[in-house]
């Protein structure tokens, strides 16, 4: 008699299968290969990988075809739950910036959207969707899940600290900031000036980060929450150096003119 292992009410048991998936894809098991090997159809292997009636022996057997065991998949699962990489790999990052739709695709995801959400707001074809999630799978930044969902697999507070990515805002994100009317009355900013030491300056940028992560928790307490219509925005914080040359000039012109 075979022991099932209930999915859907146990999330160390979904962190094992992502673990085998992630294991079997690097070894070549595809589900055709594997519905042949195991002797079943493809859809029933296609369901045992999302989770389905999957029972412990089936798992052994899965887990054996790649050269791991269990005991071993459950302690890798462990450590995936609890260490999701907290920077992109500069591969990663290339691939990304390569890509502007990918990388939007990705930083959607990492904000907790579904794919079918996605799917509706940008209007996306499914099958162009598929192939995206298809790529980001393989960049080891997300996981496909059963029921239209993904598990990211970087921590949404990482920073794109390498030039691939800043190259991508720059090229892409930077002019929709330029773009704004500050002097627009639904303008939203917040502009301050300051005098600081080089170590203000890196307590300052401390706290833009702090800021950054607390935008998350609203945001999903606003997914939670909110009866009212969402939709996408931008959000910049940025610190430089202040140029006074331009007020320079302008007292300059006021003395002229008096």
């Amino acid at each position: 008699m075979h022991h099932r292992i209930i999915m859907r009410s146990d999330s160390t048991s979904a962190a094992m299968l992502s673990v085998l998936r992630r294991h079997l894809r690097s070894e070549g098991w595809t589900a055709v290969r594997l519905a042949r090997e195991l002797g079943v159809g493809e859809a029933t292997v296609k369901r045992w990988l999302a989770g389905r009636s999957l029972s412990i022996d089936r798992l052994e057997r899965l887990a054996g075809l790649c050269g791991t065991t269990i005991m071993e998949l459950a302690h890798e699962a462990e450590q995936a739950r609890s260490g999701l990489a907290r920077e992109l790999t500069l591969a990663q990052e290339r691939a990304l910036s390569a890509d502007v739709f990918l990388s939007l695709l990705f930083m959607a995801l990492m904000a907790g959207a579904s794919p079918r959400e996605l799917a509706q707001d940008f209007d996306i074809a499914p099958a162009a969707l598929d192939v995206a999630l298809a790529k980001l799978e393989r960049l080891a930044l997300i996981d496909r899940i059963r029921d239209d969902k993904v598990r990211p697999l970087v921590d949404r507070a990482l920073i794109f600290r390498k030039l691939p990515m800043r190259g991508l805002f720059e090229k892409h994100m930077k002019q929709q900031f330029l773009a704004m009317d500050f002097a627009a009355p639904d303008a939203v900013y917040a502009s301050e000036l300051l005098k600081l030491s080089n170590a203000g300056i890196a307590q300052l940028a401390e706290m833009m980060e702090r800021f950054r992560r607390d935008t998350h928790a609203l945001a999903e307490r606003d997914r939670e929450n909110s009866l009212l219509q969402r939709q996408w925005i931008a959000m910049l914080c940025a610190i430089r150096p202040f140029r006074t040359t331009g007020l320079q000039e302008e007292q300059g012109g006021i003395g002229r003119g008096g």
